[in-house]
């Protein structure tokens, strides 16, 4: 059981500022404090891929999750290559590279030839996972879940990244404040930080939401282990 009782606490200075908006909201104190206790009923290496955090925005989902998992969140990869192919880790053959992008629903071979700064805000997200599913921790922690992505890229997304990961050795956790993508994600478990509160799901049990009779005739590659790549997807 992962178990948080975290305190943050900021006393701003005495700014003309902070006290005009003390006086204009009648606030007793300068003191900002924010308590967030839980528990999440599961084990890192229990078995579970799929979790998410989810919750309105300011009831702690980042806090939670940098606390609870500081190893494996995922924040600010360095891009400086002139295409975003380059800056994919080292270990990795290009067959994987692009098998990952493919995974996670990053399809277009134009666009990675681009650098990543040039590329939609719903591309570098995926880039992000991506990258993420080709770094050698067994676990990933994906902050702000599809939040700058319309709804539509976000479920199409969601499902993208759940098949990557049910078919790999990896575990992910998407952190987020938008309830919708859970029908698309499939998580095995969700922690809403809106009531904290915990609750285990059917996960990749449930129905597939895009199945189709035509479904069990596609095509099915696996990427291999290679070098420092450690993920095996199947796409």
């Amino acid at each position: 059981m992962q178990h948080f009782d975290i305190v943050r606490e900021a006393k701003p200075k005495k700014s003309f500022r902070v006290a005009s908006v003390m006086g204009m909201f009648d606030l007793q104190t300068d003191q900002v404090k924010e308590h967030f206790v839980g528990d999440i009923d599961i084990e890192q290496d229990g078995d579970w891929q799929i979790g998410l955090i989810v919750g309105n925005s300011g009831t702690g989902k980042t806090t939670i999750a940098k606390e609870l998992f500081p190893d494996a969140y995922v924040t600010d990869y360095k891009y400086e290559g002139e295409t975003i192919l380059d800056d994919m880790p080292e270990g990795c053959t290009v067959e994987d590279i692009t098998k990952a992008f493919s995974a996670v629903g990053f399809s277009s071979a134009p666009s990675w030839l681009k650098p990543y700064a040039v590329l939609s805000n719903g591309e570098k997200m995926r880039v992000d996972i991506a990258r993420a599913l080709l770094e050698p921790n067994p676990l990933v922690v994906f902050d702000e879940f599809t939040s700058v992505v319309d709804r539509n890229i976000a479920k199409i997304s969601s499902f993208a990244v759940q098949k990557a990961i049910r078919k790999s050795d990896k575990k992910f956790i998407a952190v987020g404040c938008h309830f919708d993508v859970e029908d698309w994600l499939l998580p095995d478990w969700v922690f809403d930080t809106n009531s904290m509160t915990f609750r285990m799901c059917e996960g990749s049990k449930k129905k597939d939401p895009t199945a189709t009779s035509a479904s069990t005739n596609s095509s099915v590659r696996t990427m291999p282990n290679i070098g420092k790549c450690s993920v095996a997807i199947t796409i």
